[in-house]
């Protein structure tokens, strides 16, 4: 173990190490079962690389996860639900560009994330007590605007989208197998548009970091496996209860 820790392009001690094999796994389920379990990767990154430092060394392994998910849930996705968010999505990427000159502190970036969670839940919930049918929210613009410009934003400052698409996709009732592959090809598209702005504007994707993000690669794998067997281990209304619950989890751990 020592000497696979002597390899790596970080001086890391096993703790640290551990935790971001944890992550890795972390990310991996998020992308091909539990959206928003990404959220507890998010500051064990943070914790050992710095709050904006990490997003770059973050985002060549979720890309990497989301080709697969996207390979794997390919014939569910929704795309009528994914073509309007993308130009708001982009309209959050400049927001949190233009955030970056203001707040310098990891703590101040989860609280925004945090906000835009629990803004979201109380969208779900209003809508949910608005008709106990259970009518799906409505695809409109403004519903749009919302959850584009939050997972853009949220997506851009600290690869933390997760609970935000789940608050949206929960909202619109879509199956287990639609809510993935939806969640997968927006955030390839989104995680992708973002790989120039990382890697030219804030500087914080290198060989250095891709080398490392190699090491890290089957733990995404382990936990991509992870997530698909959660997925067919449980129904759409257990998936439901599950992903609403950790969602708000998600949203207060941001806080503390």
């Amino acid at each position: 173990m020592a000497d696979i820790v002597s390899l790596i392009p970080y001086n890391l001690d096993i703790r640290q190490l551990a935790a971001l094999m944890a992550g890795c796994i972390c990310f991996g389920i998020s992308k091909t079962g539990l959206n928003g379990i990404s959220i507890i990767a998010v500051p064990l990154f943070a914790l050992v690389f710095g709050a904006k430092e990490s997003t770059g060394l973050v985002l060549p392994l979720i890309c990497f996860a989301d080709l697969f998910a996207v390979i794997y849930y390919r014939r569910h996705a929704e795309w009528n639900y994914i073509w309007p968010l993308i130009p708001w999505a982009l309209a959050g990427f400049a927001l949190a560009l233009g955030a970056d000159h203001f707040i310098h502190t990891n703590r101040g970036f989860k609280i925004l994330i945090g906000i835009c969670v629990i803004a979201g839940l109380i969208v779900m919930v209003w809508n949910e007590l608005r008709n106990r049918e259970g009518a799906k929210l409505s695809g409109g613009l403004g519903i749009a605007a919302f959850f584009g410009i939050m997972g853009g934003f949220s997506t851009m400052i600290g690869n933390a989208a997760g609970p935000i698409m789940s608050v949206f996709l929960l909202s619109v009732r879509l199956p287990k197998e639609s809510f993935v592959g939806t969640a997968a090809w927006f955030f390839l598209i989104v995680n992708y548009l973002k790989i120039p702005l990382q890697t030219l504007v804030w500087h914080n994707i290198s060989l250095r970091t891709l080398w490392f993000d190699l090491y890290m690669v089957p733990f995404i794998l382990l936990g991509m496996g992870l997530g698909i067997l959660f997925v067919k281990g449980v129904n759409n209304n257990q998936y439901r209860i599950i992903t609403c619950a950790l969602t708000f989890v998600s949203a207060v751990l941001l806080f503390l």
